[in-house]
């Protein structure tokens, strides 16, 4: 029963990273009718899913994505073109699949028979094409009929997965005359026989008019597991016969003591290159150059890496005070080999940002006709390696990011036409790598934000005085308050003020950065700035007083002294002097109520904020950090300023600070006090 179980959980994922192929697939052939490579993609994944859920007990997700194959197999028989409803009545099956899956809400069979009606309607009356789903009609195609030899030895592990090869004799058999001899001499005897063994080949003659690669069709779920021959003989002379219904249920017809095996032409044989040349070669090549590692393994996998990486640090720290050179080359190599096990690990972690990208091309779509509105959307840096877990707490903010940018970013064709814009707006999703972090841009070429609008709505809310001196970029960043959003009309798209306030929330909870810039008239740009990693990162080891914190290394550009006649000179207000000009600062000692005197010179990490600059002062900078990261308990969880801890050599607790928390809480705060003061950056000055 495990089995069983352990085979249906590998369809439904097998089967979902098919239909998230099908999907990227179809919406790229919307803008390419005519490119015959995706045509024959988008076959192969609608045929994986047909034919492995067959054989893993699927049935009526096998039968629902027959009715989708066969209108695809008759546009690549030229039959069927290639049209947006064809498209959209696709990306609906697919839908309906991975609900059927379990992935979703169930469906019920008329909504299952809309779809299928629907694709029906599309195909032409009275076409050859119908014998790949209606095969008791006649087929009048006479001039296309070709014979081809067809060997296929299954490897003897193919039984293992639930493959039922009588099955693809039987779907074989369906595309035209079939006669094949099964070759049973390397059967063993009885009691030597392993019933989970597949001992025995097939070879024979196929007559058809579907082609070759109709027949390779047919084996494309098992094709790395068996030798496949299959060589063409040349035309036939008669029409295909159909045979009767009891015929048909019989299967392909197996002869019990010898095979024809026609010799093929020269010409034939020179024509067509053979798909595998020998048993003993395939069984000899590596099955597969990756493997599937569940997820949790992985996790645990790097839990066990930076409890490693904890232990090295205090085998180094041991070593150093001990001076034993043995010891020390011990502890350099342990620490080299950690490092290096850590990169690994982590890097078995990172998966393309594409696979999140690939889902917001039918979003763009969907949405540009529930809108009616032209949208292009643009992607940039799917390659772009992030922590999977990053990515899968990443779909949500982008999703209400492009929501935003074609609900209220981009205008109608007209207006777009009033302003001397391309009627088909541009919507781009981007991702590059910065240092330890990767930036994310959803870009838009639409009227931009309403400085003036969100002016007036911030103070209709009371959130600034009216004759408060805010800077554009400050007014933006009001959009990310809870329930903020100019839009006079709620859709069901946005305009209900959360969609903002949940990237916000969620950025944060990733240790990210939100930055917003818009222009009037050509267009806004949200950026994301997100740590690579959630388990490990660099970190820079501060002190205040006898307490250890570690400060995000990704966020620190410098380290600047911060003497006392530095701060006589500021006259209260808390600016630090950095090669020529005046940054805001707060103190950790402050913040979080450290008692005792601070030293005559501090230092200061510069860090950068949602493209400003602010400093954090402390008492000493020990260094940069490896930092494995601990959550905090449920007392501390919610602690203002903090995002974890981590577990130092010596065995010590450093808490890890959340800077960019921390500069907006004591800007926020400062401005709810002081809200005429001239700008945002200025209220920290006096915390």
């Amino acid at each position: 029963m495990k089995g069983l179980e352990h085979l249906s959980a590998s369809y439904r994922e097998e089967a979902a990273e098919r239909l998230t192929e099908l999907e990227a697939t179809l919406l790229e052939l919307e803008s390419r009718p005519g490119d015959t490579d995706l045509v024959d993609r988008a076959f192969r994944a609608l045929h994986t899913i047909k034919g492995s859920g067959a054989m893993f007990g699927f049935d009526d997700i096998a039968k629902f994505t027959h009715e989708l194959e066969s209108a695809f197999e008759l546009v690549r028989s030229g039959t069927l073109d290639v049209t947006p409803k064809l498209i959209s009545l696709v990306l609906a099956g697919g839908d309906v699949v991975r609900r059927m899956l379990g992935n979703g809400t169930p469906v019920e069979e008329a909504e299952r028979e809309r779809v299928v009606s629907a694709v029906r309607s599309l195909r032409p009356p009275a076409t050859g094409g119908d014998r790949a789903t209606r095969k008791d009609e006649p087929n009048p195609t006479t001039s296309a009929l070709c014979t081809y030899h067809l060997q296929f030895e299954p490897r003897p592990d193919v039984l293992h997965d639930g493959t039922d090869v009588l099955q693809l004799l039987a779907e074989l058999d369906s595309l035209g005359n079939c006669e094949f001899v099964a070759h049973t001499a390397p059967l063993p005897p009885l009691e030597e026989l392993d019933p989970e063994h597949c001992y025995v080949g097939w070879e024979g003659v196929v007559t058809t008019d579907r082609g070759s690669n109709a027949l390779r069709d047919v084996f494309i779920f098992v094709e790395d597991r068996c030798v496949l021959q299959i060589e063409p003989l040349g035309l036939a002379k008669a029409p295909i016969s159909t045979g009767t219904r009891e015929e048909e249920a019989a299967g392909p017809r197996l002869a019990a003591n010898h095979a024809p095996r026609p010799a093929p032409s020269s010409a034939a044989s020179s024509s067509t290159p053979t798909v595998a040349s020998s048993r003993e070669g395939s069984a000899n090549a590596p099955e597969t150059s990756s493997i599937r590692v569940a997820a949790q393994k992985l996790d645990e996998l790097v839990d066990l890496v930076g409890e490693l990486v904890i232990a090295q640090a205090r085998l180094t720290r041991a070593a150093a005070s001990r001076e034993d050179p043995e010891l020390l080359a011990i502890a350099e190599d342990v620490e080299r080999l950690a490092t290096a096990l850590r990169d690994r690990s982590l890097s078995a972690r990172m998966v393309p940002i594409g696979s999140t990208f690939g889902r917001f091309r039918r979003l763009a779509r969907d949405l540009s006709g529930e809108l009616g509105k032209q949208i292009d959307l643009v992607t940039e840096g799917a390659e772009t390696e992030l922590d999977k877990t990053v990515i899968e707490r990443l779909a949500d903010p982008l999703m209400h990011l492009l929501r935003n940018a074609c609900d209220h970013g981009i205008e109608s064709p007209e207006a777009r036409h009033r302003t001397g814009k391309p009627s088909q707006g541009t919507v781009q999703l981007s991702a590059r790598h910065a240092g330890a972090s990767v930036i994310i841009e959803v870009r838009d070429d639409g009227a931009g934000i309403d400085a003036a609008a969100v002016r007036a709505k911030a103070v209709q809310r009371g959130l600034i005085d009216a004759h408060a001196s805010l800077s554009e970029k400050e007014l933006f960043n009001l959009i990310f308050m809870p329930g903020f959003s100019t839009a006079t009309q709620v859709s069901n798209v946005s305009g209900r003020g959360v969609g903002m306030d949940v990237v916000k929330r969620s950025v944060d909870t990733l240790r990210g950065t939100v930055e917003l810039d818009s222009v009037s008239g050509r267009g806004t740009t949200v950026r994301l700035r997100l740590p690579l990693t959630l388990a490990i990162i660099e970190g820079l080891l501060v002190r205040i007083a006898g307490g250890c914190y570690v400060l995000p290394l990704a966020l620190v550009e410098e380290c600047v002294e911060l003497t006392a006649e530095d701060v006589e000179q500021s006259q209260g207000a808390r600016l630090a002097p950095v090669r020529g000009d005046l940054v805001p600062y707060l103190r950790l000692r402050d913040v979080f109520g450290v008692p005792g005197s601070r030293p005559p010179i501090e230092q200061i990490a510069i860090t950068s904020i949602e493209g400003a600059r602010y400093g954090v002062a402390v008492d000493e900078v020990v260094g940069q950090h490896q930092t494995v990261i601990k959550s905090l308990g449920r007392m501390h969880r919610n602690a203002r300023g903090l995002s974890g801890a981590t577990i130092l050599g010596d065995g010590t607790v450093a808490l890890i600070v959340d800077v960019p928390s921390l500069v907006r809480s004591a800007t926020s705060s400062a401005g709810a006090r002081d809200a005429s003061r001239p700008t945002a950056a200025s209220v920290i000055l006096s915390t």
